[in-house]
């Protein structure tokens, strides 16, 4: 029988060559772990970054909000100073009409003037977020309906005696529902301000209540924001 012999040593692996590739091959392991790391989360970034169209979109909204803030304030400080021109004519009319009596031709005059003036106002207004665009188409409908309630009131005051009563009560039901619309444009207006941040904000009219009209919820100005 032949001697069984080992393998030369020339083909046997030597401790520092077999440590070196195990440091090579974790080297290898560690690398390859690191840069699927690193590819993954450049994957997700890319991923969690938005297009130019979602980027446009969202600038043109915050643009679109910012813009409808400043048209609240606006249309607020707007309905402030109408109402104070409004409420005193739309009560006068409704107490002359109900006590059956037509008021000057110049007093008339001068309600005519004011209510062109309040019309004029309202005539050409921005376009802006839809609850915005109805707070305010609101308050042009009511003031337009004051207008109707005024012109009332003028033909009363040179129509025959006989029709006179019937003009004027035609003039305090339109007056009546002037303020109503305008009760509920306030109440809008309201909420809007609450959802921009300037708190409760109450324009109603100052001129006693009336059928169908909306009261403001009593809070202080300023609060609920």
């Amino acid at each position: 029988m032949s001697r069984r012999t080992g393998k030369p040593s020339y083909l046997l692996d030597r401790p520092g060559r077999q440590q070196r590739y195990r440091v090579r091959l974790l080297v290898g392991v560690a690398t390859a772990v690191i840069m699927s790391g690193v590819i993954g989360g450049l994957i997700g970034f890319s991923a969690g970054q938005p297009t130019s169209v979602e980027a446009s979109v969202a600038d043109m909204r915050e643009s679109e909000a910012k813009r409808d803030v400043q048209q609240i304030t606006e249309l607020t400080e707007a309905a402030r100073r109408t109402g104070d021109r409004l409420a005193p004519i739309l009560l006068a009319v409704r107490e002359e009409s109900e006590a059956g009596r037509a008021p000057e031709p110049s007093r008339v005059h001068d309600w005519q003037q004011t209510m062109r003036q309040l019309t004029e106002q309202y005539a050409n207004p921005p376009s802006g977020m839809t609850a915005t665009n109805v707070a305010r188409g609101g308050l042009r409908s009511a003031v337009e309906q004051a207008a109707v309630a005024v012109d009332s009131v003028a033909l009363a005051a040179t129509s025959p005696a006989a029709s006179r009563k019937d003009h004027l009560a035609l003039a305090a039901r339109q007056a009546a529902l002037a303020e109503a619309t305008w009760s509920v444009a306030a109440t809008q207006l309201d909420q809007i301000n609450i959802d921009a941040g300037h708190g409760h904000q109450h324009v109603h009219l100052d001129n006693g209540g009336g059928p169908g009209r909306m009261s403001p919820d009593g809070e202080t100005e300023g609060t609920g924001r």
